[in-house]
């Protein structure tokens, strides 16, 4: 099955009430975990890509090469997007020609008048390809690729004239943090989501920082219009921690020498299992 755009999965997503999960991808095994996790639960699924990772991984061109590869030679059956996670404006149109299905842009940091002109060049150019494209109001708390946000919760107003543009997803501020979340965090602000829900209707919104949130918060974020949520710090958690066991233990150490392959399967499984567990938590299960 080739990539395919966000946008069908996310209405459907918001009108059944269940979230499609965003699991960024580091690496080679770390994308075949994620897809044979989605195959196997007949659950669409983004993998989302952020631009140190896409240059990690040798540029824009060779994530898609890859990914389209695994599409085909795994029978990918599931629908999936292949979306570059808090892109830059000159990011998300290198993605857009490398064959990226799905973008974001993230124009928090600008002053909300510079936000609208740049996505609404963006907004022209992904509906000229037939990809889809979220935006941001209200940046996220923590730091990702150097992008960085005090967790700020979004003007609902400034949502609407962002939803307004004819973006496919927005992802509004309501407290949430990339990364670990401090015992002293104040939880989700779920009337700045309700207000932002009531300005934009039927617009699928996006819960940034996954990782963290108690479940009860993710379940009631759902019920008030939260169609995609991402998630990647816990990813990185479970795979670094299973590898640390795997040295500590000895078992890198072959009698032929040095095995890659071997030294990075423990954390392959840790990634399938954590995304298996999120796809469940959502209620994507069974909706591909």
């Amino acid at each position: 099955m080739a990539l395919v755009s966000a946008k069908d999965m996310l209405t459907k997503a918001k009108a059944g009430k269940y979230a499609v999960g965003q699991f960024n991808i580091n690496n080679l095994e770390w994308t075949k975990a994620v897809l044979l996790t989605a195959e196997e639960l007949k659950s669409p699924v983004i993998l989302g890509v952020s631009e140190g990772a896409g240059k990690y991984m040798c540029g824009y061109k060779t994530v898609v090469g890859m990914v389209n590869g695994m599409l085909e030679e795994l029978k990918i059956t599931v629908p999936v997007a292949l979306h570059l996670d808090h892109g830059s404006f000159e990011g998300a149109k290198s993605c857009i020609e490398a064959g990226f299905s799905s973008v974001m842009f993230d124009g928090s940091h600008y002053k909300i008048e510079e936000n609208i002109e740049k996505t609404k060049e963006l907004v022209a150019l992904c509906e000229s390809k037939g990809i889809s494209i979220e935006a941001e109001v209200g940046s996220i708390g923590g730091e990702e690729d150097g992008v960085v946000g005090a967790g700020e919760c979004a003007d609902p107003d400034e949502c609407k004239a962002i939803a307004d543009l004819g973006v496919t997803m927005l992802a509004a501020g309501i407290g949430n943090i990339h990364g670990k979340y401090p015992e002293n965090w104040a939880g989700l602000s779920f009337d700045t989501l309700a207000a932002v829900q009531e300005k934009t209707g039927t617009m699928p919104l996006v819960l940034h920082g996954g990782t963290g949130i108690p479940e009860d918060m993710i379940k009631k974020a759902i019920t008030l219009g939260v169609a995609k949520i991402n998630v990647n710090t816990e990813c990185q958690t479970v795979f670094q921690e299973a590898t640390r066991k795997y040295i500590e233990a000895g078992k890198d150490l072959e009698g032929k020498g040095f095995d890659p392959r071997k030294l990075l399967a423990p954390g392959t499984e840790a990634i399938k299992v954590c995304v298996k567990e999120k796809m469940q938590l959502f209620g994507s299960v069974g909706k591909a």
